[in-house]
């Protein structure tokens, strides 16, 4: 079993390790100040950011295409024709639709598609269970069970200092977005789970209390002192991450994944003050393969 997936799940696994899974990463791409980059390959999320923050114009991003897919598909099914393609929420772009497209191109290759409905740190956990079962010799059907178990337990909530680039990519009422922006105000953002798009938790006046709000939404959820499986994304803003980080230890027993910063991609739609928490009961991981 191969594992194929996109640049914006935010895999948290090192490049042996992603070796030894076999993933296989296909990158999304942003285009800034008329470049065109292909995300980890053409640029790194830490020189992208210092670009976007003195840019003038705004960044657009796309998915890869249906052929871009069928291409990996075709080498992959050479040495291995079952293929569990995992992607970000199609709620939210087109790169599962893409994939679909792509595996109807290739009849060589038995490739099951997965809408993670979700995106970053939620989605790159989805990935990593599907990784790690799949060497262990699970069936298709164990392994998307696992994934599936994993996806509901998983949750994720965000903020950032400053609306334009969610307004400008339309990933929220341009009305509301703009009313926020003009009052100063700091949402809190999670993805839903019926059709993976965002959905709204709260506002706070500061960006710490959109944080100490954050807590609160974790805790609303788990009672203190809860195990919690934790991992903290940034778009350039780590000062912001640590403070998180502060409150969720604060709060809850975590087990922490490492710190990192946020697919690049989906950091054009946030700008770069974003930071976010991905979090799960420790025991919805329990029987899966280390």
């Amino acid at each position: 079993m191969q594992i194929v997936t996109d640049s914006g799940t935010d895999v948290c696994l090192t490049n042996d390790e992603i070796k030894k899974y076999n993933i296989h990463i296909i990158p999304l791409v942003v285009t800034l100040n008329g470049k065109s980059f292909k995300e980890r390959i053409d640029i790194q999320p830490e020189q992208f950011y210092p670009l976007l923050a003195a840019s003038d114009e705004m960044p657009v991003t796309s998915q890869p295409s249906a052929g871009d897919f069928a291409k990996i598909y075709t080498d992959l099914a050479k040495t291995d024709p079952d293929i569990l393609s995992i992607h970000i929420s199609s709620g939210l772009s087109g790169t599962s639709a893409s994939a679909a497209a792509g595996a109807v191109m290739v009849p060589q290759a038995n490739v099951t598609v997965v809408d993670t409905k979700t995106l970053s740190a939620p989605a790159g956990w989805q990935v990593d269970v599907a990784a790690r079962t799949a060497k262990a010799g699970w069936s298709k059907e164990r392994i998307l069970e696992a994934m599936k178990r994993v996806g509901q337990a998983t949750d994720v909530i965000y903020t950032l200092k400053e609306l334009k680039y969610l307004i400008h990519g339309g990933r929220i009422s341009h009305m509301k977005g703009l009313i926020a922006s003009l009052l100063n105000i700091k949402p809190m953002i999670g993805v839903e789970k019926v059709k993976g798009t965002y959905v709204q938790h709260g506002m706070a006046r500061t960006f710490n209390g959109a944080i100490h709000g954050i807590g609160d939404y974790v805790s609303k959820k788990f009672k203190a002192g809860s195990a919690l499986r934790v991992q903290v994304l940034h778009s350039y803003n780590p000062e912001g991450a640590q403070l998180l980080t502060d409150e969720m230890n604060r709060r809850f027993s975590c087990k922490w994944l490492p710190t990192g910063l946020l697919s690049l991609v989906l950091g054009a739609h946030v700008g770069e003050s974003m930071i976010g928490v991905a979090f799960a009961p420790e025991n919805a991981f329990a029987g899966l393969p280390e």
